[in-house]
Protein backbone atom coordinates (compact mmCIF):
# COMPACT_ATOMS: atom_id res chain seq x y z
CA UNK A 1 0.00 0.00 0.00
CA UNK A 2 1.64 3.27 -1.20
CA UNK A 3 0.06 6.75 0.48
CA UNK A 4 1.55 10.07 -0.96
CA UNK A 5 4.01 11.62 -0.42
CA UNK A 6 6.51 13.49 1.34
CA UNK A 7 9.88 13.44 -1.11
CA UNK A 8 12.59 13.63 1.52
CA UNK A 9 14.25 10.19 3.38
CA UNK A 10 14.43 10.29 6.81
CA UNK A 11 17.98 10.09 8.18
CA UNK A 12 18.88 7.87 11.07
CA UNK A 13 19.82 9.46 14.12
CA UNK A 14 23.36 9.82 13.03
CA UNK A 15 22.66 10.71 9.96
CA UNK A 16 20.86 13.87 10.91
CA UNK A 17 23.10 14.48 13.39
CA UNK A 18 26.06 14.26 10.92
CA UNK A 19 24.44 16.05 8.28
CA UNK A 20 22.17 18.55 10.38
CA UNK A 21 24.71 21.65 9.36
CA UNK A 22 24.25 20.89 5.55
CA UNK A 23 20.36 20.30 5.80
CA UNK A 24 19.91 23.79 7.53
CA UNK A 25 21.17 25.32 4.54
CA UNK A 26 19.62 23.04 1.60
CA UNK A 27 15.85 23.38 2.02
CA UNK A 28 13.65 20.09 1.39
CA UNK A 29 11.58 20.08 -1.70
CA UNK A 30 8.43 20.73 0.70
CA UNK A 31 10.29 23.95 2.46
CA UNK A 32 10.78 25.60 -1.10
CA UNK A 33 7.26 24.33 -2.26
CA UNK A 34 5.70 26.47 1.09
CA UNK A 35 7.91 29.34 -0.13
CA UNK A 36 6.17 29.53 -3.56
CA UNK A 37 2.71 29.18 -1.93
CA UNK A 38 3.38 31.81 0.47
CA UNK A 39 4.33 34.00 -1.94
CA UNK A 40 1.70 33.20 -4.66
CA UNK A 41 -1.27 33.83 -2.03
CA UNK A 42 0.50 36.78 -0.50
CA UNK A 43 -1.11 38.96 -1.99
CA UNK A 44 -4.12 37.79 -0.26
CA UNK A 45 -2.41 37.21 2.90
CA UNK A 46 -1.51 40.83 3.08
CA UNK A 47 -5.01 41.66 2.68
CA UNK A 48 -6.03 40.15 5.78
CA UNK A 49 -3.08 40.40 7.54
CA UNK A 50 -3.74 44.14 7.17
CA UNK A 51 -6.46 43.62 9.33
CA UNK A 52 -5.38 43.07 12.41
CA UNK A 53 -2.94 46.63 12.69
CA UNK A 54 -5.27 48.55 14.43
CA UNK A 55 -5.18 48.62 17.94
CA UNK A 56 -8.77 47.30 19.16
CA UNK A 57 -11.32 44.71 18.46
CA UNK A 58 -14.75 46.25 17.19
CA UNK A 59 -17.42 45.75 14.47
CA UNK A 60 -15.35 47.76 12.34
CA UNK A 61 -12.26 45.18 12.32
CA UNK A 62 -14.97 42.06 11.77
CA UNK A 63 -16.49 44.09 8.46
CA UNK A 64 -12.89 44.91 6.89
CA UNK A 65 -12.12 40.96 7.69
CA UNK A 66 -15.69 40.31 6.21
CA UNK A 67 -14.51 42.35 2.90
CA UNK A 68 -11.09 40.57 2.42
CA UNK A 69 -12.35 37.32 2.99
CA UNK A 70 -14.92 37.66 0.46
CA UNK A 71 -12.22 39.49 -2.09
CA UNK A 72 -10.04 36.71 -1.34
CA UNK A 73 -13.13 34.38 -3.03
CA UNK A 74 -13.73 32.54 0.37
CA UNK A 75 -17.56 32.80 -0.89
CA UNK A 76 -20.52 34.07 1.32
CA UNK A 77 -21.27 30.96 3.76
CA UNK A 78 -17.63 30.53 4.68
CA UNK A 79 -16.99 33.86 5.40
CA UNK A 80 -20.10 34.15 7.73
CA UNK A 81 -19.00 30.60 9.48
CA UNK A 82 -15.61 31.95 9.66
CA UNK A 83 -16.50 35.23 11.31
CA UNK A 84 -18.83 33.77 13.72
CA UNK A 85 -16.39 31.19 14.86
CA UNK A 86 -13.32 33.64 14.75
CA UNK A 87 -15.77 35.65 17.59
CA UNK A 88 -16.87 32.62 19.39
CA UNK A 89 -12.80 32.26 19.57
CA UNK A 90 -11.92 35.60 20.83
CA UNK A 91 -14.05 35.51 23.56
CA UNK A 92 -13.41 32.16 25.00
CA UNK A 93 -9.62 33.27 24.72
CA UNK A 94 -9.91 36.81 26.26
CA UNK A 95 -8.29 38.20 23.52
CA UNK A 96 -7.56 42.12 23.54
CA UNK A 97 -5.15 43.16 21.06
CA UNK A 98 -5.91 42.65 16.94
CA UNK A 99 -2.50 40.98 16.05
CA UNK A 100 -3.48 38.10 18.79
CA UNK A 101 -7.37 37.65 16.59
CA UNK A 102 -4.87 36.99 13.39
CA UNK A 103 -3.73 33.33 14.85
CA UNK A 104 -7.19 32.17 15.77
CA UNK A 105 -8.00 33.36 12.24
CA UNK A 106 -5.29 30.54 11.15
CA UNK A 107 -6.57 28.01 13.64
CA UNK A 108 -10.43 28.36 12.61
CA UNK A 109 -9.73 28.21 9.11
CA UNK A 110 -7.21 25.17 9.77
CA UNK A 111 -10.01 23.65 10.96
CA UNK A 112 -12.62 24.65 8.61
CA UNK A 113 -10.19 23.12 5.86
CA UNK A 114 -9.02 20.08 7.93
CA UNK A 115 -12.15 17.78 6.42
CA UNK A 116 -10.46 18.41 2.67
CA UNK A 117 -7.06 16.80 3.94
CA UNK A 118 -6.57 13.45 3.13
CA UNK A 119 -3.74 11.19 1.16
CA UNK A 120 -4.37 9.72 -1.68
CA UNK A 121 -4.00 6.04 -0.85
CA UNK A 122 -2.42 3.32 -3.87
CA UNK A 123 -2.68 -0.24 -3.41
CA UNK A 124 -6.58 -1.17 -2.07
CA UNK A 125 -6.78 -2.09 -5.59
CA UNK A 126 -4.90 -3.79 -8.45
CA UNK A 127 -4.74 -1.88 -10.44
CA UNK A 128 -6.49 0.99 -9.02
CA UNK A 129 -8.16 3.24 -11.88
CA UNK A 130 -7.97 6.93 -11.34
CA UNK A 131 -9.79 8.68 -13.96
CA UNK A 132 -9.04 12.90 -13.89
CA UNK A 133 -11.41 15.82 -15.23
CA UNK A 134 -10.74 19.26 -15.86
CA UNK A 135 -11.45 22.36 -17.83
CA UNK A 136 -8.95 23.29 -20.70
CA UNK A 137 -6.22 25.13 -19.39
CA UNK A 138 -6.67 24.21 -15.35
CA UNK A 139 -3.41 22.17 -16.06
CA UNK A 140 -4.85 18.45 -15.97
CA UNK A 141 -2.65 16.49 -18.17
CA UNK A 142 0.48 18.20 -16.39
CA UNK A 143 -1.00 17.50 -13.51
CA UNK A 144 -1.38 13.71 -14.49
CA UNK A 145 2.31 13.77 -15.23
CA UNK A 146 3.46 15.11 -11.90
CA UNK A 147 0.94 12.58 -10.31
CA UNK A 148 2.60 9.77 -12.62
CA UNK A 149 5.96 10.89 -11.45
CA UNK A 150 5.07 10.59 -8.11
CA UNK A 151 3.86 7.40 -8.02
CA UNK A 152 6.21 5.53 -10.21
CA UNK A 153 9.02 6.98 -7.75
CA UNK A 154 6.90 5.27 -4.67
CA UNK A 155 7.53 2.38 -6.93
CA UNK A 156 4.18 1.83 -8.73
CA UNK A 157 3.50 0.65 -11.53
CA UNK A 158 1.43 2.85 -13.98
CA UNK A 159 -0.30 3.28 -17.20
CA UNK A 160 -1.55 5.90 -19.02
CA UNK A 161 -4.77 6.35 -21.01
CA UNK A 162 -4.76 8.97 -23.28
CA UNK A 163 -8.54 9.42 -23.23
CA UNK A 164 -8.33 13.09 -24.56
CA UNK A 165 -8.75 12.40 -27.91
CA UNK A 166 -10.41 15.35 -29.48
CA UNK A 167 -7.15 17.26 -28.59
CA UNK A 168 -4.12 15.72 -30.38
CA UNK A 169 -1.81 18.10 -28.52
CA UNK A 170 -3.34 16.54 -24.99
CA UNK A 171 -2.35 12.64 -26.15
CA UNK A 172 1.40 14.08 -27.43
CA UNK A 173 1.73 15.92 -24.24
CA UNK A 174 0.93 12.88 -22.26
CA UNK A 175 3.42 10.55 -24.47
CA UNK A 176 5.51 12.97 -23.45
CA UNK A 177 5.10 12.27 -19.51
CA UNK A 178 4.99 8.61 -20.33
CA UNK A 179 8.31 8.39 -22.05
CA UNK A 180 9.97 10.57 -19.37
CA UNK A 181 8.60 8.77 -16.73
CA UNK A 182 9.21 5.40 -18.62
CA UNK A 183 5.85 4.28 -18.12
CA UNK A 184 3.14 2.76 -20.80
CA UNK A 185 0.51 5.11 -22.58
CA UNK A 186 -2.53 3.38 -23.90
CA UNK A 187 -3.45 5.56 -27.11
CA UNK A 188 -5.52 5.62 -30.19
CA UNK A 189 -5.20 8.61 -32.75
CA UNK A 190 -8.99 9.83 -33.11
CA UNK A 191 -10.10 6.78 -31.00
CA UNK A 192 -13.28 6.79 -28.83
CA UNK A 193 -12.69 8.30 -25.65
CA UNK A 194 -14.72 5.16 -23.43
CA UNK A 195 -13.41 2.71 -26.16
CA UNK A 196 -9.27 3.90 -24.82
CA UNK A 197 -10.77 4.09 -21.30
CA UNK A 198 -11.56 0.47 -21.46
CA UNK A 199 -8.23 -0.64 -23.55
CA UNK A 200 -6.71 0.74 -20.73
CA UNK A 201 -7.90 -0.38 -17.52
CA UNK A 202 -8.48 -4.06 -19.44
CA UNK A 203 -4.46 -4.16 -20.31
CA UNK A 204 -3.69 -2.65 -16.63
CA UNK A 205 -5.24 -5.77 -15.27
CA UNK A 206 -3.48 -8.16 -17.89
CA UNK A 207 0.04 -6.65 -17.06
CA UNK A 208 -0.62 -6.50 -13.65
CA UNK A 209 -0.35 -2.76 -12.95
CA UNK A 210 -0.78 -0.59 -9.72
CA UNK A 211 -2.15 2.23 -11.13
CA UNK A 212 -4.39 3.07 -14.15
CA UNK A 213 -4.76 6.86 -14.92
CA UNK A 214 -7.09 7.95 -17.66
CA UNK A 215 -6.86 11.55 -18.67
CA UNK A 216 -10.34 12.78 -19.99
CA UNK A 217 -11.02 15.75 -22.32
CA UNK A 218 -10.75 19.24 -20.96
CA UNK A 219 -14.33 20.54 -21.18
CA UNK A 220 -16.64 23.13 -19.49
CA UNK A 221 -19.59 21.68 -17.20
CA UNK A 222 -22.06 24.12 -19.69
CA UNK A 223 -20.87 21.93 -22.67
CA UNK A 224 -23.34 19.10 -21.88
CA UNK A 225 -22.55 17.14 -24.89
CA UNK A 226 -19.07 16.31 -23.36
CA UNK A 227 -20.27 15.99 -20.01
CA UNK A 228 -22.30 13.11 -21.15
CA UNK A 229 -19.12 11.14 -22.78
CA UNK A 230 -17.76 11.57 -19.42
CA UNK A 231 -20.45 9.70 -17.99
CA UNK A 232 -20.23 6.98 -20.99
CA UNK A 233 -16.14 6.66 -20.01
CA UNK A 234 -16.98 5.90 -16.17
CA UNK A 235 -20.10 3.40 -16.99
CA UNK A 236 -17.60 1.72 -20.19
CA UNK A 237 -14.80 1.62 -17.29
CA UNK A 238 -17.04 -0.13 -15.14
CA UNK A 239 -17.70 -2.71 -17.93
CA UNK A 240 -13.86 -3.50 -17.54
CA UNK A 241 -13.31 -3.50 -14.15
CA UNK A 242 -17.19 -3.50 -11.73
CA UNK A 243 -15.27 -1.67 -8.89
CA UNK A 244 -13.55 1.06 -11.10
CA UNK A 245 -13.51 3.93 -11.61
CA UNK A 246 -12.27 3.78 -7.70
CA UNK A 247 -10.98 7.65 -7.63
CA UNK A 248 -12.14 10.35 -10.14
CA UNK A 249 -10.31 13.19 -9.76
CA UNK A 250 -11.05 17.08 -10.46
CA UNK A 251 -8.25 19.38 -11.40
CA UNK A 252 -9.04 22.95 -10.69
CA UNK A 253 -7.31 26.37 -11.72
CA UNK A 254 -6.74 28.20 -7.86
CA UNK A 255 -7.10 31.83 -10.25
CA UNK A 256 -10.28 31.06 -10.88
CA UNK A 257 -12.24 31.88 -7.56
CA UNK A 258 -15.93 31.02 -7.21
CA UNK A 259 -15.86 29.63 -10.74
CA UNK A 260 -13.82 26.77 -9.39
CA UNK A 261 -16.47 26.21 -6.67
CA UNK A 262 -18.73 26.00 -9.80
CA UNK A 263 -16.76 23.21 -11.37
CA UNK A 264 -16.52 21.15 -8.37
CA UNK A 265 -20.18 20.88 -7.97
CA UNK A 266 -21.45 20.90 -11.75
CA UNK A 267 -18.55 17.57 -12.46
CA UNK A 268 -19.56 16.31 -8.46
CA UNK A 269 -23.06 15.97 -9.85
CA UNK A 270 -21.91 14.23 -12.67
CA UNK A 271 -19.32 12.18 -11.78
CA UNK A 272 -19.56 11.58 -8.14
CA UNK A 273 -15.71 13.12 -7.26
CA UNK A 274 -13.97 11.30 -4.45
CA UNK A 275 -10.75 14.25 -5.10
CA UNK A 276 -9.34 17.40 -6.02
CA UNK A 277 -5.97 19.16 -7.18
CA UNK A 278 -5.54 22.71 -7.15
CA UNK A 279 -3.05 24.08 -9.95
CA UNK A 280 -1.70 27.02 -10.33
CA UNK A 281 -1.50 28.42 -6.39
CA UNK A 282 1.65 30.19 -7.30
CA UNK A 283 -0.26 32.97 -10.05
CA UNK A 284 -2.49 35.64 -8.56
CA UNK A 285 -4.22 32.68 -7.41
CA UNK A 286 -6.58 34.15 -4.28
CA UNK A 287 -7.03 30.94 -2.58
CA UNK A 288 -9.93 31.19 -0.26
CA UNK A 289 -11.83 29.52 -2.65
CA UNK A 290 -10.65 26.29 -0.84
CA UNK A 291 -12.56 27.74 2.08
CA UNK A 292 -15.63 27.69 0.03
CA UNK A 293 -15.56 24.09 -1.10
CA UNK A 294 -14.73 23.45 2.50
CA UNK A 295 -17.56 24.95 3.27
CA UNK A 296 -20.10 24.01 0.54
CA UNK A 297 -18.86 20.32 -0.72
CA UNK A 298 -15.96 19.27 1.35
CA UNK A 299 -14.58 17.26 -1.03
CA UNK A 300 -10.83 16.05 -0.20
CA UNK A 301 -7.76 17.96 -1.68
CA UNK A 302 -5.21 15.39 -2.42
CA UNK A 303 -2.47 17.89 -4.16
CA UNK A 304 -1.59 21.49 -4.67
CA UNK A 305 0.43 23.24 -7.17
CA UNK A 306 2.67 26.02 -7.40
CA UNK A 307 4.76 25.40 -9.95
CA UNK A 308 5.59 24.00 -13.40
CA UNK A 309 8.63 21.93 -11.88
CA UNK A 310 7.73 17.88 -10.33
CA UNK A 311 8.00 18.57 -7.05
CA UNK A 312 5.66 21.60 -7.33
CA UNK A 313 2.90 19.28 -6.90
CA UNK A 314 2.39 18.34 -3.16
CA UNK A 315 -0.31 17.47 -0.34
CA UNK A 316 -2.68 19.37 1.03
CA UNK A 317 -2.04 20.29 4.12
CA UNK A 318 -4.71 22.10 6.32
CA UNK A 319 -2.75 24.09 8.69
CA UNK A 320 0.36 24.79 6.05
CA UNK A 321 -2.48 26.31 3.75
CA UNK A 322 -4.26 28.26 6.61
CA UNK A 323 -0.61 29.77 7.58
CA UNK A 324 -0.04 30.36 3.84
CA UNK A 325 -3.12 32.35 3.26
CA UNK A 326 -3.03 34.22 6.41
CA UNK A 327 0.45 34.64 6.09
Amino acid sequence: MFSFFRTTPKPTPSEALALAPAAALTPTPRQTWLGKLKAGLRKTGGSIAAVFTGTQIDEALYEELETALLMADTGVKATEHLLKDLKARVKAAKVTEPVAVKALLIEAITDLLMPLQKQLTIGNQKPMVIMVAGVNGAGKTTSIGKLTHHLADQGASVLLAAADTFRAAAREQLAVWAQRNTVEIISQEGGDPAAVSFDAVSAGKARGRDVVLVDTAGRLPTQLHLMEELKKIKRVVQKADAQSPHEVLLVIDGNTGQNALTQVKAFDDALGLTGLIVTKLDGTAKGGVLCAIAREKAIPVYFIGVGEQLDDLQTFDAHEFAQALIS
